[in-house]
């Protein structure tokens, strides 16, 4: 598959250049992509970002260096782009579990982290249902909070974020929002926003719950959510194992196989009333796209 090929040449650049700054623009390039979709394609196949697996590469090598004995520390931090022994023994301990000084005491344990590559896998004939539909601007207002995807903390901060809001009556006074307005884009779904500043902080990220409106409200942030072309896919099942599993499948069997990329726009999860633990919970995954140039 040509998909396949052009993600192993983007590692394979990476690969090659580990000791320079990682160029996320020429790796997408190299991938035949853009930038963003590249970055958002690699983070949901390898649960990295691009700066992630990069540094997690030197260290692995930077290792095997400090085992050899031939290289001082010292050498080695600023080999592997450290502007310090101290910054590169904090990120070598936080991987390894142990200082890069202890490093050649015998015994100690390290981890190897190996150069990926992409492989086809043939997985079942389980359909996803979708549509592609072009959309007007929009308002969504509620509350936003920061997110960070590294070390998958994201996983944690936003079920907390929706504990708390529902705890401290949050979710309430949003819900109360959707009576003023007349039926719009959503209707009366309460939705989840996910948005990136720019290309270079793709870790960090903005998640707002909110409902839709006629426009800025003073007491509540009010995200505009730009026309575009929308990729809707349908999730049914158990919150958030049924959604997760929409999200995973849309990135490493939908993307590769269609012939439309991410378009640098927020993304949203639409969450109609209720039932949110049945079986049968219907929700949608909005992915804005572009088609492939």
């Amino acid at each position: 598959m040509e998909w396949i090929e052009r993600m192993n040449t983007a590692l394979k650049y990476i690969e090659d250049n580990l000791l320079q700054e990682p160029d996320t623009a020429r790796v997408a390039y190299e991938a035949n992509s853009s930038e963003f979709h590249f970055q958002r394609m690699f983070r949901m196949l390898t649960g990295y970002s691009v700066a992630e697996y990069v540094r997690n590469r030197r260290l692995s090598l930077a290792a095997q260096d400090i085992l050899t004995g031939r290289e001082k520390v010292i050498d080695i931090a600023f080999k592997y782009g450290y502007e310090s022994p101290e910054s590169f023994s904090r990120a070598f301990s936080r991987l390894h579990g142990v200082s890069p000084r202890d490093t050649r005491k015998e015994n100690a344990k390290l981890k190897l982290f190996s150069p990926l590559s992409f492989h086809l896998s043939i997985k079942g004939d389980v359909c996803m249902d979708y549509r592609i539909k072009t959309m007007k601007s929009f308002y969504l207002t509620g509350k936003s909070t920061k997110v960070t995807s590294e070390g998958g903390r994201n996983f944690k901060i936003i079920p907390d974020f929706w504990k708390q809001s529902e705890a401290d009556g949050t979710i309430k006074k949003i819900e109360a929002l959707k009576n003023r307005q007349k039926k719009g884009v959503i209707g009366n779904a309460m939705a989840a926003v996910m948005w990136y500043k720019d290309t270079d902080t793709e870790d960090d990220w903005s998640y707002l719950i909110g409902v839709e409106t006629d426009g800025d409200r003073g007491e509540m942030e009010t995200v505009k959510i730009p026309a575009r072309t929308w990729a809707i896919f349908e999730s049914v099942g158990p919150m958030p194992d049924a959604i997760q599993d929409v999200w995973k499948r849309i990135f490493s069997e939908w993307f590769p196989s269609s012939n439309y990329e991410h378009d640098k726009a927020p993304e949203l999860e639409i969450y109609p009333p209720c039932g949110e633990n049945g079986d049968d919970y219907y929700c949608e995954v909005w992915i804005p796209v572009v088609r492939k140039k």
